[in-house]
Parts: structure tokens; C-alpha cells; sequence
């Protein structure tokens, strides 16, 4: 018996041996191979916060606002990193380090992150606002740029003159009294896009729109688990299971009539009907197709096709982009001249000696209205129309000597970035007049240090028709108007806070009582 033990033994390392050989010599190569691929990969993360097991820095979730995210700068500096749950972030607080992203590696910088909520709203990314960069994105961005917010399209350009104009009437009609300017301007905004995304004639379904609109944005900044810690998806407590399907299914209902309606339109004028204005769910019309499709080619009508979900999302994104943030930027710049008296002082002079009182302000007037550009400049500066930029990276990158990991969230802070103290000289301050020097930066994206809409490939492509209402909607408040605070109240006592969210209005809406100033009907 122990001969039969033995002998099964001496076959069985026998058999072994070529086994243990490879283990001899695969063992060691494998464990070199880990220390060769961790040595090569590892460049530390940028400094930061440092996390727990699993949820990292999610007990951090409070302080990613352009406020937080700012006073974390002061401490880790230009360049940090946080860990929420799986999910890396960097955030981006200073010029030099924008320009690496934005300019250096706007290549590697240049998809969007989305939510689980927004990839749902947005069709799996059917918009441009969050479509990952590639050929389908730059045949939309053309599209947006050359049609829907070309210069060369009247009727955008029109709706903001006569919303202004009626702007204007409403303010006028309420003289000497308190009046909600805020709501007014928002009323302004919303009229614009409304109207240039859906035509004149459909204004009596503006209020159901805007309270989709309100629920999308509730639901893109709602708090998921899952978007961190996928694991723990069934954890629903804000009911997005039951909200998201339900949003949808509205715009679906809403937009769906629209589409249709306007298929019907161009079915009529084919057949011999009068040509009406188009809006951009006409422009968009014109590329529709049930698949969609795209090439690289020069020419846009070949190059790319559009399903309706595609001129859905498209048309969210116009609503999204053109209603608040205009709507933010022209409140924050009355409610700092408020606070400013001798600048408003100085831009009303400055009104009277071009426009004069004796006319409403025209577009051929701003190129001399010197000191109203100063101060929108300054507006956008201290209070960017979005405040946080949000890029993600489409493979590892190394940034300043740091390692950021593919589908890391990058979070450029222009809130931050436009009173940063290495660019600008007392920075919190509202002071126009420093842009009448030679050299100072300015916005249109080459400058790092002033970015309110972005810069590179993602800056905002719907730039010149917001600066365009900003301008006509400010410049026609303070010259048609004198402005007064009720009851009273101080300059120095004005509220300025913010709220964070897409943009970061005020947290309280600016109350004024106007007075006219012009001596022609209004």
C-alpha cells in the first residue's frame, strides 16, 4: 500500500514540475509588470481633501458650488482633486491652469458629463450641450452657429427688440411705483427664446413650457446616488424613477404638437400657401430625418440629419441657455449700478451725451457707449452667466504634473477665475472703469483670466445673440429710466447673494421704483 502511496507521489510532482517552473519565472514577471505599470501611471492626483473608503469626499457634496469650490482653492490651490464615491473630480481655479485645459488639451477636455437624470432628459445625449465631442457634435455646433444663431436670422435678432420694447412699455406703465425688475427681466428672457424657438404665433403655450423647464432643472440638479456609487442605484429617494419618465413624457406631448404643426405649415407652403417667418424648429426641420446621420462634409445640409429627438433636446438647450443665464447677467448689472451710484451716474452722462433724451437708444450707438461695455464687461466678470464649467476628459491626461484619470469631472470655476488676485486688482470690487486701460483681458475666450463663456472648442455658441440682449435690455433700462430703491433703503443695504444652480442668480430678486427719464413717448 505505501509503495502505491509513494509511487502516486513521485508521479504527481513529476507532474508538477513544468508547472512550478512557470510559476518560478511568471510570478516574478507579473509582480515587475504591476510595479513598472503602477510606476508609470502613477503621477500623483492633484493635492486635495482627503476622502473615506468608498464615499471619498461625498460628505463634501455641500461645498461643490462656485462659493465652496473657490474657498477649497485658497487651500489646495489652482489644481485640486475630490473623490465622490467612483466618480473623480478636478476642479480648475486659476488662469494658467484653465489654458492647460482649454487651449493645451482642449483635445483630451473637450466631452461634457452628464448625470444619469440629464443622459435620460437629453435623449442619450441627442443635444449639443452634452453630446460627447466627435463628428455628430461639430456638424451641430455648425448647425447652431451658421443657423440658429447666425446674425444673418432676422427673426432672433427682431424677437429682441420688440421684447425689449414692450419691456419698456411695462416698466413705463408702472412709474413711480415698486417694481419686481427681476421678474420682469426674466419675463423678458424667456419671451425671446420662446418666441425664436417656437415662432410668434405660439406664445399661448409659453406658461406650460416654462413649468417643464422648471421641473428639467430640478431634476438635472436633483442628488442620485447612482450617479457615485452605482451599486446603490435602488436607492431612490428623490423618486427620479417615477419624475424623470414623467418629464419627459410632458416635453414629449408638448414639443411633439409643435413638430407637427410645423410639418403641417411647411406641407402648405410647398403646396403654394404665402411664406411665413421662420423659427428654428423650421431650421431645425430642415435637416429632419427618421435616423440620424452625419458626415464631415462642408457642406451642412448634406452633412448631417436629424431625428426629432435630436430638435427636441436642441430646443432645450436653447431654452436652457437663453432664459436664465441672459436673464442673470442683465439683473446682476442693474442691481450693481444700484449699488454704484457714480457709475450709473456716469454711464446715464454718457447715454445722454451720445443717444441723447430725446430718442430711445439704437444699435448703431453702442460702438460708442464706451462705458456701458466697461460695465457689462464687469458684470460678466464678477458674476459669470454660468459660473462653473463642466468638461470631462476623454482619456488619462496629466495636467501640471498631475495625473487626471479618463471620465474624470472637470470643473472650471470662471466664478472663481474672474476675481482671481494674480489677474485682477481688488478683485470683489465693481469697478467698470478699469477696463478703459490698454491690455486689460477680455471675454471672447483667448484671455484665461476672463471666460464667462467659456473658451475653445465647447465656448458658448449662442454667445452674440445673448450679448446682444444684454446689452439692448440694460442699455434701454438705464436710459429710458431713473432708478430709485423702495422704502429707503440704502445702496450698501442691496442683497448680494447668490444662489447656485446652471446659473447664479440672486438669491432675492431686485426691487426698484422707476422714473422716466426721456423727455419721447415710450
Amino acid at each position: 500500500m505505501s509503495n502505491i502511496i509513494g509511487k502516486t507521489m513521485d508521479s504527481l510532482i513529476q507532474a508538477l514540475q513544468p508547472l512550478s517552473m512557470t510559476l518560478f519565472f511568471i510570478v516574478p514577471l507579473l509582480f515587475m509588470l504591476g510595479l513598472i505599470s503602477r510606476f508609470r501611471r502613477r503621477l500623483p492626483y492633484p493635492p486635495g481633501p482627503r476622502g473615506l473608503p468608498i464615499i471619498g469626499n461625498m460628505l463634501m457634496m455641500d461645498q461643490l458650488t462656485h462659493r465652496g469650490l473657490a474657498k477649497l482653492a485658497h487651500k489646495y490651490g489652482g489644481l485640486f482633486h475630490l473623490r465622490m464615491g467612483f466618480l473623480h473630480m478636478v476642479a480648475v481655479s486659476n488662469p494658467e491652469m484653465a489654458r492647460q485645459v482649454l487651449q493645451v488639451q482642449d483635445n483630451i477636455f473637450s466631452n461634457r458629463p452628464a448625470t444619469i437624470a440629464i443622459s435620460y432628459l437629453t435623449y442619450d445625449r441627442a443635444d449639443m450641450a452634452f453630446a460627447h465631442y466627435g463628428p455628430f457634435w461639430r456638424q451641430m455646433r455648425k448647425l447652431c452657429v451658421m443657423k440658429l444663431f447666425s446674425r444673418k436670422r432676422a427673426e432672433s435678432w427682431e424677437s429682441v427688440r420688440d421684447e425689449v420694447d414692450t419691456l419698456v412699455r411695462g416698466v413705463a406703465a408702472n412709474e413711480g411705483k415698486t417694481v419686481n425688475v427681476g421678474e420682469l427681466i426674466f419675463s423678458l428672457t424667456s419671451n425671446i427664446t420662446y418666441r425664436a424657438a417656437f415662432g410668434s404665433s405660439a406664445n399661448e403655450g409659453q406658461d406650460e413650457f416654462i413649468r417643464i423647464l422648471q421641473e428639467f432643472s430640478k431634476l438635472f440638479g436633483a442628488f442620485n446616488i447612482a450617479d457615485f456609487i452605482p451599486l446603490l442605484s435602488w436607492i431612490d429617494l428623490q423618486g427620479l424613477s417615477t419624475r424623470l419618465p414623467k418629464a419627459r413624457q410632458a416635453l414629449d406631448k408638448f414639443i411633439d404638437t409643435i413638430i407637427d404643426d410645423h410639418m403641417q405649415r411647411k406641407k402648405d407652403r410647398n403646396n403654394g400657401s404665402d411664406e411665413a417667418n421662420t423659427d428654428m424648429v423650421d431650421d431645425l426641420l430642415a435637416f429632419y430625418s427618421d435616423e440620424a446621420k452625419v458626415n464631415e462634409s462642408d457642406d451642412l445640409q448634406n452633412s448631417i440629419k436629424l431625428t426629432r429627438d435630436n430638435i427636441k433636446a436642441i430646443i432645450m438647450d436653447v431654452m436652457f441657455g437663453g432664459t436664465e443665464t441672459v436673464a442673470s447677467a442683465i439683473e446682476w448689472a442693474l442691481t450693481e449700478l444700484m449699488r454704484s451710484p457714480d457709475d450709473l451716474k456716469r454711464v446715464q452722462q454718457e447715454l445722454a451725451e451720445v443717444v441723447g433724451l430725446d430718442r430711445r437708444v439704437e444699435e448703431s450707438d453702442f460702438e460708442k457707449l464706451t462705458f456701458l461695455k466697461c460695465i457689462l464687461k464687469e458684470t460678466l466678470r464678477l458674476h459669470p452667466p454660468i459660473p462653473l464649467l463642466l468638461h470631462e476628459t476623454a482619456e488619462d491626461a496629466e495636467v501640471g504634473g498631475y495625473y487626471i484619470p479618463a471620465k474624470a469631472r472637470i470643473m472650471i470655476n470662471a466664478w472663481a477665475i474672474g476675481r482671481d488676485p494674480g489677474s485682477w486688482e481688488d478683485p470683489d470690487t465693481f469697478r467698470p472703469s478699469r477696463f478703459l486701460k490698454e491690455g486689460v483681458p477680455d471675454f471672447k475666450g483667448n484671455n484665461f483670466e476672463f471666460i464667462p463663456f467659456g473658451s475653445g472648442r465647447r465656448s458658448c455658441p449662442g454667445m452674440q445673440l445673448g450679448l446682444y440682449a444684454l446689452d439692448l435690455a440694460v442699455a434701454h433700462l438705464i436710459h429710458c429710466f431713473k432708478w430709485d430703491l423702495p422704502d429707503g433703503m440704502k445702496p450698501s443695504e442691496l442683497d448680494m447673494s447668490d444662489v447656485f444652480g446652471l446659473t447664479a442668480p440672486r438669491a432675492s430678486r431686485l426691487i426698484a421704483v422707476p422714473t422716466k427719464r426721456l423727455i419721447c413717448p415710450l
